[in-house]
């Protein structure tokens, strides 16, 4: 099996960068796999030591057939590095996995992806590939399902998907309807069109809410794991766009192998259980704020 390279984003968190690459270090395949990382510069004198602090470690590093550094001379932003670093390691190789800094990996993550990424190279409708799951309720699902959402909470893809991204904020709002739009939002479960609004307006800038909309707009699916691979540490308040919250955490799978499913479709029962979850996830936050209320009331 030919295996894709990994390409890793960093910044300046040098204890989440460490666990992601030990974590990486352990997987099956990781001796065998080119690793490259792209490590963006400091945008402040305040993010310079840290920077620093996470270049002298990632050239410290081993346990991969071939590790090379990509070191941004100024300070790109995670969604134009991503892109660009993306771009150019896909159009050399064919398909890539993707990691960010802050992603912590189960032992079996790198064969996972591997074998999804060899198993469905020539479905054209499925473009994506991730290890991460959200915790969602799993009893009436299949080892792995299809949904349209795609998690870039670590990913995988080819060529002949990525082609397609195009991060153009007035061209997905012209493209999307009324009805797209609350398709796209798994019924208004979770309000992922308003990041391309946001996007708009200039309130953030980001790379991955482009990336599902690039993917929904040819139709294409996202594969996803029963159990997630993948933890996200990164939502301790460290991050450039997660705040503190725990409600994404999981528990990693520890089998070494899923089946694959055959049918191509979007999972009815996959759609139903993230949608549950994630309107789950409002009441949650709407609990933390009315809390957050009380408390400081009290302290009035």
């Amino acid at each position: 099996m030919y295996l894709a390279p990994i390409v890793l984003f960093v910044y300046n968190r040098p204890w989440h960068t460490q666990q992601t690459i030990e974590a990486l270090q352990k997987n099956d395949f990781a001796s065998e796999s080119e690793l490259f990382i792209f490590s963006d510069a400091a945008k402040d004198e305040r993010s310079f030591k840290k920077v620093k602090e996470v270049r002298n470690y990632i050239k410290s590093i081993d346990g991969f057939k071939k590790i090379t550094i990509i070191e941004r001379e100024t300070n790109w932003g995670l969604a134009n590095s991503i892109i660009d670093g993306v771009t150019k390691i896909i159009n050399e190789y064919g398909k890539i996995i993707v990691l960010e800094d802050d992603l912590v990996t189960g032992p079996y993550f790198l064969k996972f992806m591997n074998e999804a990424l060899c198993f469905y190279q020539n479905e054209e409708k499925v473009m994506h590939i991730t290890g991460y799951s959200y915790p969602v309720n799993t009893e009436e699902l299949d080892d792995t399902f299809f949904i349209k959402p795609a998690s870039c909470w670590s990913w995988a893809t080819w060529d002949r998907a990525w082609k397609y991204y195009k991060k153009d904020t007035n061209f997905c709002i012209e493209k999307f309807t009324k009805k797209m739009i609350y398709d796209f939002n798994l019924n208004d479960a979770y309000k992922y069109f308003d990041q391309i609004v946001k996007n708009k307006q200039g309130k953030i800038n980001t790379w991955a809410i482009f990336w599902y909309a690039s993917i929904y707009l040819r139709n294409g699916l996202s594969l996803h794991p029963k159990k997630s691979y993948v933890q996200n540490i990164g939502h301790d308040g460290e991050g450039i766009h997660c705040g503190k919250s725990s409600v994404f955490n999981v528990e990693l799978i520890q089998e070494p192998k899923l089946n694959f499913t055959t049918v191509i479709t979007e999972d009815i029962n996959a759609r139903k259980a993230h949608e549950k979850y994630f309107n789950s996830i409002k009441i949650s936050f709407y609990k933390q704020i009315m809390n957050k209320l009380k408390r400081i009331l009290n302290l009035s």
